[in-house]
């Protein structure tokens, strides 16, 4: 029997993720790339804290402010390649501002991450709206699988 390599990493730095079923989320991610008709080479997620993205964000895209999510794409060739920060400070405060479960809102931003590289944007109200159905229906179907 032989075992496929993973595509999808997670790291932390400095902070815990509280994720469970690793590998099953691993899994999931690598059939949204699938699903959306993406050929994945490697994506990595790195966990970590408010001022560490507050700093990347400063540095790489010049922006002054928190976010919970910065995707960067490395890829050289059709296969998507590619480091996702999140913090993981910011999602547990957006999910108590939403009224949401820290590991619902934390799937709901993994996702977001790969539908950026899958092509979806979340630039315009339109955009939004069209990303925004796509996390529901990837979080449901996520569930599901439970």
């Amino acid at each position: 029997m032989s075992l496929s390599k993973s595509k999808v990493y997670f790291f932390y730095q400095g902070v815990k993720s509280g994720l469970q079923s690793r590998t099953k989320l691993k899994k999931f991610i690598e059939l949204i790339f699938k699903k959306e008709g993406r050929p994945l080479l490697s994506i990595n997620y790195i966990f970590c804290t408010d001022k560490a993205l507050l700093e990347i964000n400063k540095q790489f895209l010049k922006h002054d402010f928190y976010t919970d999510i910065i995707t960067f794409d490395l890829s050289e060739s059709d296969e998507i390649a590619a480091e996702i920060y999140i913090s993981v400070d910011r999602v547990r405060d957006n999910a108590s501002l939403l009224g949401v479960s820290f590991k619902s809102e934390l799937h709901r931003v993994i996702f977001h991450g790969a539908l950026h590289l899958c092509g979806y944007s979340d630039k315009t109200k339109d955009q939004k709206a069209e990303m925004r159905g796509k996390e529901d229906f990837y979080l449901l179907s996520y569930l599901k699988k439970k």
